[in-house]
């Protein structure tokens, strides 16, 4: 009783007598949609790899990959610290440096009557941190032998003891350990490199090296190195183009205002899917912003532009009041929320003032409008529901009434990648009639699903959405040269942008109640 997975048998040629077991997958697929709250945010740091998305989803996280936050412009910690607390969970981080960079480093030396080096550590990462970092050599836990231990405050210390040898073996020994690992007892340094030096003589009893000259790299980064450069791999990528394959659904290049950026922005965002949010200025009025929008001619779904009126935040590791770019604030809310809705008038929690709020000038209903007009948006208070800081339009910059909003940048994002990641199975296959049910149904779960939690919809009754796989749209001349078509509609819900109250009253109203009498 032989037994073949499903195609790997030719039913139509069996010539032996027997029974025949094909294993055969379930029909039924279904599929789960691309995860929508992974933020990518791009600045400076103190350290971490450079040019690569690093993963970070809480304050620790935060601490261990870039560093503390700093008073600077770009700074990746505070644009991290600052959409952690708006629940932005998911981050793809990217630390940019202007090539001056440099990574720390110490020297163990040996305990000749002149000194010499029998190792050098440098610090894994470039970057200002590095200079925290201590490394210990001393008597090990088996007799005549030594231990290393590599520290950096706030992280667990590195620790390779028992390390045996006299002179140049020594060194080597150590060497291997840090760069290699110990056998069965731990890997290679998570916190530095090492090399080996010149000594062939035993080291120094207890000796603690210090590190030193890291630096960041950060003073000559301007707005074009964190757009970045596009390559063919990801070692060629910089900037935002390091994201590419990210997943990343919404991104802020921090503190970024340069308008000729934008037309870059847009064009990473509508390619990879991706929200991608900026601002102009500080101080820079909606007027001005506009200009600058229209003067370099973005106009699509995949950038918004937030007005110069920056945001002020309490940073309590400086333990000052600081004025940041509205982006950062703007990115992280967004990407805390559901594809489906808009960021407009939802609360920023952590939002102190703008520099309109602090110098008493409030948006008028007229000025609101012209911001709307522009295809801008403002963080400013009150909104509509109350007295908090929150966005005001909940427009991306398409002047296509029908694409500018948030959430079509959202669902329709949302929906490519899904469809995209998911069907990829299909290439390859055989086109038939199963086939085409097989991949209609799954795609009508997914989409019901969607239904079902309220995410697309339409409230006056009509249908959702409308999934066409047939000999309509595949007609046999397409069909032949290998083409399998699917036509997809779906409805998304409107937000609600304008509420119309009809209140009629007066001693003269005449008010008709049907009576509905209980049974």
């Amino acid at each position: 009783m032989p037994i073949y997975p499903a195609g790997s048998l030719n039913t139509a040629a069996l010539s032996a007598p027997d029974l025949y077991v094909q294993q055969v997958p379930p029909k039924t697929r279904y599929i789960n949609g691309v995860p929508t709250d992974i933020l990518g945010i791009v600045g400076v740091a103190s350290w971490g790899a450079v040019n690569s998305p690093m993963l970070i989803g809480s304050p620790a996280d935060a601490a261990l990959k870039v560093g503390a936050q700093q008073v600077r412009k770009y700074d990746l910690a505070t644009a991290i610290a600052v959409s952690i607390q708006l629940g932005a969970s998911n981050l793809r981080a990217v630390r940019v440096t202007d090539g001056t960079d440099t990574a720390a480093s110490a020297a163990l030396k040996d305990a000749a009557a002149t000194p010499a080096t029998g190792a050098t550590l440098t610090a894994i990462y470039t970057g200002a941190l590095g200079n925290t970092l201590t490394a210990s050599l001393t008597a090990g836990t088996a007799v005549n032998s030594y231990k290393l231990t590599v520290a950096m405050p706030g992280v667990q210390p590195e620790v390779y003891d028992n390390l045996t040898g006299s002179g140049a073996a020594l060194w080597t020994a150590l060497v291997n350990a840090v760069n290699n690992g110990v056998n069965g007892l731990r890997g290679p340094s998570q916190l530095v490199v090492a090399s080996i030096g010149a000594s062939t003589a035993a080291p120094q009893a207890a000796q603690t090296a210090s590190f030193a000259g890291g630096s960041d790299g950060a003073s000559g980064v301007l707005d074009a190195t964190l757009v970045g450069v596009d390559g063919a791999t990801a070692l060629a990528r910089k900037g935002m183009y390091a994201l590419r394959g990210a997943n990343a659904q919404v991104v802020n290049l921090v503190d970024l205002t340069d308008s000729t950026q934008w037309p870059a922005m847009l064009t990473y965002g509508q390619s990879e899917g991706a929200y991608v949010v900026t601002q102009g200025p500080a101080g820079a009025s909606y007027a001005t912003v506009s200009t600058s929008l229209n003067t370099v001619g973005v106009d699509g779904y995949g950038l918004k532009v937030l007005v110069g009126d920056w945001v002020y935040w309490f940073d309590t590791v400086n333990g000052q009041s600081r004025m940041l770019a509205p982006a950062t604030f703007s990115a992280a809310r967004i990407a805390g929320l559901a594809p489906h809705l808009s960021v407009l008038n939802k609360s920023l929690s952590n939002v102190t003032g703008t520099q309109r709020s602090l110098a008493m000038q409030p948006y008028s209903n007229g000025e609101i409008g012209a911001i709307n007009t522009a295809r801008l948006d403002v963080i400013t208070n009150p909104c509509p529901g109350g007295s908090y800081f929150g966005h005001r339009s909940g427009l991306n910059c398409a002047s296509n009434p029908a694409q500018n909003g948030d959430n079509y940048t959202r669902m329709t994002n949302y929906l490519s990648l899904t469809l995209a990641a998911s069907f990829g199975w299909v290439v390859g296959q055989l086109q038939t009639a199963d086939l085409r049910r097989q991949v209609k149904s799954t795609i009508e779960s997914f989409l019901q699903n969607l239904v079902d939690q309220g995410m697309i919809g339409d409230p006056n009754g009509g249908p959702a959405f409308s999934v066409q796989i047939d000999k309509s749209n595949n007609p046999d001349s397409r069909v032949a040269l290998g083409y399998m078509q699917a036509d997809v509609q779906v409805k998304y819900l409107s937000v609600v942008r304008y509420f119309l109250i009809n209140l009629e009253g007066g001693q003269s109203v005449s008010i008709t109640v049907a009576n509905n009498p209980r049974s």
